[in-house]
């Protein structure tokens, strides 16, 4: 047992001490805790009396413990799990390690004694303290705390419940009380985690003999695989009940969609199911609308290309795409810009399939091709409207770019996205819809095209060294350049789910037409159109501006090889491939 015989230390008392604040501020401080209920050392940090690093180093310091930080450390899962969550969270404290029978315990706050007391009465065993940064462990909390191991025990208690011989399962998932029943605790936990570690969309696969649950987290697919293969049917049943769609018709696709809280998170939930080999296949995009639009400045453009962009959307009439494949954040660019734009002297009419984020001010239309409201019906009626500003969630086909063509000559603003691979492709697609070229150019204004790229992790960065094969890629396709750059690649922690990479970041390539282009797509000459944005001197390209990104530590190069057609290997090891400079 811990001896928990330990001096109490008044933080306040200890700053003054060591010159960090004031003994006015010490009191404002101490007025605003009583008010508030914090920890004084959170407000002293809130108020801006001490920065959260300075406390952490005083504290290390007097109490002759050491600081470790979060971000960089490696956690043992099994380890960390020695202490449950719920006592971790309410006590801001994590196990870090496991030292001769002793455990080292991280504390947001060392000096609370009762803390300590009743951690190491439910360890039961010698502890050792560490201080820790509170904002850190936050945020360390979701990673290492997954959902998976209870995800797994709901599933085997919702697959006992249905081996059961006279179980309905109509009952099991259509009541309304359902709030202890495994299904619904299963699928809060599925929800959870997601949440957790970022996930863009959830996927439940029926196979032959197991279940598969998939989360798309940074643009890969995370598997789960379990045996209880009899719960997908309650699995899809409950999603269909509460997205308000048949449960009877099993096969045909059908689309819904729900909104619930996660943990403090307004989520907007869009579900899709697809009659598959073994059952039906769920997959659910989660929409976080507690998040807000992004500004333009957030979306990660560089700054000459954001004055770029915000130029273009404040002129009064033409077209202003934004290109890129599927899940490249299109859509997301587009808010940005609509967040901007949206005044109250400005009448804005969007067409959208589905619509994601709900905007004050601005007439959203969904579109509902069941009963022939497709894009092209909807900007007609716009037009009726007296828009100043349009949004067509995508040109899909020859009458709605040519209604959005016109809209844009005849005084409307116009703004919609299109699937081409980069900007320079765009005039082809444009003509390959059939639209005339010279309609095109009278209305063009910008075309950007984006993709995104997964971070480096930050905790587990290492500095590499480039093998023969990527100096000679960058060689053959940029002439060389950056190969005296520094590069880096994560090589897998807890922060990131062991990928090495965490979050994603934005690549922009941006074309506002000059005189040239503009002749060349009046003439729908495409080479000579590609031939004069290649040349322009203050074009850059989507694979300049990864390289960028790459060459400043922000991606790894693999990264931005692997998004072009010359370069289908796997990301080889890290320790096979690079010489690795610790930390």
């Amino acid at each position: 047992m811990a001896e928990t015989s330990k001096k109490r230390i008044r933080i306040g008392d200890l700053l003054i001490e060591q010159g960090a604040i004031t003994a006015q501020q010490l009191e404002t401080a101490l007025v605003e805790q009583r008010a508030s209920g914090q920890k004084l050392g959170r407000v002293l940090i809130t108020l801006g009396f001490v920065k959260e690093s300075e406390i952490l180093t005083i504290l290390s310091s007097q109490l002759h413990i050491p600081y470790i930080n979060l971000s960089y450390y490696k956690f043992d899962p099994e380890l960390v799990r020695r202490l449950p969550e719920t006592l971790a969270r309410r006590y801001r404290c994590i196990v870090l390690a496991e030292e001769n029978a002793e455990l080292v315990i991280g504390m947001a706050d060392p000096t609370d004694i009762f803390a300590y007391d009743a951690i190491a009465k439910y360890l039961n065993t010698s502890i050792k303290q560490a201080v820790i940064s509170e904002t850190e462990l936050i945020k360390t909390f979701d990673l290492v705390y997954r959902r998976t191991a209870e995800i797994h025990s709901f599933a085997q208690e919702l697959g006992n419940e249905l081996s059961g011989s006279d179980v309905s399962l109509d009952d099991m998932v259509a009541g309304e009380d359902l709030t202890d029943a495994p299904v619904v605790k299963l699928l809060q936990s599925l929800f959870e985690d997601a949440i957790q570690v970022g996930s863009s969309d959830i996927h439940i696969e029926p196979d032959e003999k197991v279940l598969r649950i998939r989360q798309r987290i940074d643009g890969v697919l995370h598997e789960h695989v379990m045996d209880q293969k009899r719960i997908a049917n309650a699995l899809v049943m409950r999603l269909k009940i509460i997205s308000g769609i048949d449960i009877s018709e099993k096969r045909m696709p059908q689309d819904g969609r729900f909104n619930i809280r996660v943990k403090g998170h307004s989520i907007d939930v869009r579900l899709s199911t697809m009659p598959v080999q073994h059952g039906e296949s769920v997959v659910m995009r989660l929409l976080d609308q507690s998040s807000g639009i992004l500004d333009l400045e957030q979306l990660g453009m560089p700054a000459a290309m954001i004055k770029s962009f915000r130029r273009a959307i404040h002129v009064p009439h033409g077209l202003v795409l934004v290109t890129g494949a599927t899940g490249s954040g299109k859509t997301t660019t587009l808010y940005a810009a609509l967040k901007e734009l949206n005044t109250a002297d400005k009448k804005i009419i969007t067409a959208e399939d589905p619509v994601e984020y709900r905007l004050p001010r601005i007439n959203q239309v969904q579109v509902h091709t069941k009963i022939g409201l497709d894009f092209a019906q909807i900007l007609r009626a716009a037009l009726r409207q007296d828009p100043d500003i349009i949004l067509v969630g995508e040109m899909r086909d020859q009458e709605t770019v040519e209604i959005a063509i016109r809209a844009a000559m005849t005084g409307h603003l116009v703004l919609s996205t299109l699937h081409t691979n980069d900007a320079m492709h765009t005039l082809e697609r444009l003509l390959d819809l059939g639209v005339e070229g010279y309609l095109i150019a009278t209305a063009l204004r910008a075309v950007v095209a984006q993709r995104l790229l997964r971070r480096v992790c930050e905790s587990c960065k290492r500095k590499v060294t480039l093998d023969d094969h990527q100096m000679a890629w960058l060689k053959t396709i940029v002439n060389g350049r950056y190969q005296n750059g520094e590069f880096y690649k994560g090589v897998g922690c807890a922060h990131c789910n062991n990928t090495g990479y965490h979050g994603r970041i934005g690549i922009y390539e941006m074309i506002e037409p000059d005189e040239t282009m503009l002749e060349a797509i009046r003439i729908n000459d495409v080479q000579k159109f590609n031939k004069a944005v290649s040349e322009n001197k203050n074009h850059v390209s989507l694979l300049e501006s990864g390289l960028d990104l790459a060459a400043k530590g922000v991606t790894s190069l693999f990264e931005v090889m692997s998004f072009t057609s010359e370069y289908f290997q796997e990301e080889p090891e890290i320790a096979d491939s690079y010489n690795v400079d610790d930390l």
